[in-house]
């Protein structure tokens, strides 16, 4: 029982952001070539163009640019990840960090309609003293007209 209670800590935190790791960011980028960050502030934008929360990434458009999103782990990711896949229908390629939530709701309506590739290990996140308490994903949603194949 007592060992129960020194975990609880790891379990709750007072921030819903997790800035991502830069070298993560870096392997993505180098494949995806992100031009957007939708979910950011000024000291952790990974992209040049970003919306912090004063400018809303959800009300803004995201067109056809190539994002990265890592959004705020709160009850809202629901919000982010529904605006992500309707963003990639309308033609944007979103690139999601988010918690491998399989029993989630949003994980079964959204997640699951893209690319998942799930992370070993656990991310540490930049700030934090360890890794985090919960496995991750990275979710790619593409416009329908995406291929493979060369034309």
């Amino acid at each position: 029982m007592k060992q129960r209670h020194n975990l609880l800590p790891l379990f709750s935190s007072t921030s819903d952001e997790w800035p991502t790791p830069q070298l993560l960011f870096d392997a993505l980028n180098s494949e995806f070539g992100f031009t957007l960050d939708p979910c950011a502030t000024a000291a952790n934008a990974k992209c040049s163009r970003y919306f912090d929360r004063a400018q809303d990434g959800l009300s803004q458009n995201w067109g056809h640019e190539t994002v990265f999103m890592n959004p705020p782990y709160g009850k809202a990711i629901g919000l982010w990840m529904a605006k992500a896949y309707h963003s990639a229908q309308a033609g944007a390629v979103v690139v999601c960090l988010v918690p491998a939530r399989t029993d989630a709701r949003w994980w079964h309506r959204y997640a699951m309609r893209g690319e998942i590739r799930l992370l070993c290990g656990r991310v540490r996140f930049v700030g934090g003293k360890h890794a985090a308490p919960f496995p991750s994903a990275i979710i790619v949603f593409r416009p329908p007209t995406f291929s493979l194949q060369s034309a």
